[in-house]
Parts: C-alpha cells; structure tokens; sequence
C-alpha cells in the first residue's frame, strides 16, 4: 500500500509546475520517505500521508524527517 501511495506522490510531484530545483527537493523528501519505509513502515506512512496532505492543500511539503 505504502508502495502504491509513494509511486502516486512521485507522480504528482512530476507533474506540478514547479522550478527543477523544487522538484529535486520534494523528491529528496519521497525519497526520505522511501528509505524510513525499510526500517519503520508506519511511520514512513505517517510521512507520507503528511507530505500528500500538503500536496492536496496547495502547500509544498516541508522535510519529511522527524
């Protein structure tokens, strides 16, 4: 499921009109994301449903760390 969601975000984050530099950082960000769901699946679910939140309210997702 968690696979699913983060290849839906990777998506969106293609297609947004944003700068390439925006672009390379909300992908740093999935890909944070990523990486936290090999060690703790329900947290990196935590982030990642933060960060499409963001995404839905027109904001731009901040770092996903902690």
């Amino acid at each position: 499921m968690v696979a699913l969601r983060l290849k839906d975000a990777h998506a969106r984050v293609r297609a947004l009109d944003v700068s390439d530099a925006e672009r390379a950082a909300l992908t740093r960000s999935l890909l944070i994301v990523t990486e936290a769901a090999k060690r703790d699946l329900p947290e990196a679910a935590r982030r990642l449903a933060r960060f499409v939140a963001d995404l839905d309210a027109g904001r731009r997702p901040g770092p996903t760390a902690g």
